[in-house]
């Protein structure tokens, strides 16, 4: 199943199979990304990273991923310092660095950012998270990781938790778990509840998640709890986030009410919502997950770029 100058821009635009060739790959690639085995596989090409909103893990791994690839990049990684501030469009913007680059990697505050590129640029485009809207290469390195610590996916009890309105990781990854047989628990405050489009859709495909305010009510039955920030710069309005902030914590405490083999995830970066004590604990993924960012991106380079071991 060829990905050779396909477009990466939403969860929704692969298949399952698309999906698990990705993570099929990475689990390949995992000694390249550790430095244990080297690769020249992009060697010859440039990947342009195009990063209009913060970013650490994201904007890293790509680079990190391209370089044990033996290939190289060349980026925007502070849009005031680019021609943005002097009122150059997205489009322009794309079409620029299409000249540059042999495939873009594009963040940006905007929803719907990545497909408007995509539909500017003759070069594969991968979403690298488009404001509250998507992104799918955290989602496939979240399912990579719950495959790798859980021994499979279908069937799991996910938990997914805290900011689930606002946090594009969510939505991407609430539909990708449906399509794999996940069984789905959202917990967030009312103002923070999982969009209803985003409902609408798993039940369309025959999930029906269930929905709660309570943490505790839920956490027993967990199998992976997937913890997100409550996300203050997504906020319209500060009062709003006043509200809801601090509404969970994960600490030890909370944990002995869980299974012990329970996984537990985070896009990062946290706040106060996952205490450092959890950090000691077997359960603790997030930063392995973290690191699964670059076999994983490595790997959706090579399938758009054509490459070879």
């Amino acid at each position: 199943m060829s990905f050779k100058g396909a477009d990466v821009v939403s969860i929704r635009d692969l298949s399952r199979e698309q999906i698990e060739q990705v993570m099929d790959l990475a689990e390949e690639l995992v000694p390249y990304a550790t430095g244990e085995k080297s690769t020249r596989a992009m060697e010859g090409k440039i990947l342009g990273n195009l990063f209009f909103e913060p970013s650490t893990r994201t904007r890293l791994s790509f680079e990190t991923a391209m370089l044990r690839l033996g290939g190289r990049f060349i980026e925007i990684a502070q849009p005031q310092s680019s021609s943005v501030v002097k009122g150059e469009t997205l489009a322009d913007t794309i079409r620029m660095v299409e000249g540059y680059a042999d495939a873009i990697v594009l963040r940006h505050p905007h929803e719907g950012a990545a497909r408007l590129a995509a539909k500017y640029c003759s070069k594969p485009v991968i979403n690298a998270g488009d404001g509250a809207g998507q992104h799918p290469t955290q989602t496939i390195l979240d399912l990579f990781t719950i495959r790798q610590q859980a021994n499979g996916i279908a069937d799991k009890n996910v938990v997914l938790v805290g900011d689930l309105k606002y946090g594009r990781t969510a939505h991407s990854l609430a539909e990708a778990l449906g399509m794999f047989g996940a069984n789905l628990m959202f917990v967030a405050p009312p103002l923070l509840q999982m969009p209803k489009e985003t409902i609408k859709h798993l039940e369309k495909n025959g999930i029906t998640p269930r929905l709660s305010s309570s943490l505790e009510e839920v956490i027993s039955d967990a199998d992976i709890l997937y913890v997100t920030r409550i996300q203050r710069e997504r906020f319209p309005d500060p009062a709003e986030y006043i509200k809801v902030a601090g509404s969970y914590r994960v600490d030890n405490a909370l944990l002995r009410e869980a299974k012990k083999d329970l996984v537990i995830m985070h896009p990062l970066p946290r706040v106060d919502e996952i205490a450092p004590e959890v950090d000691h604990t077997d359960n603790a993924k997030y930063f392995h997950q973290a690191f699964n960012g670059v076999p994983v991106r490595m790997a959706l380079i090579m399938l758009v770029l054509g490459g070879e071991l």
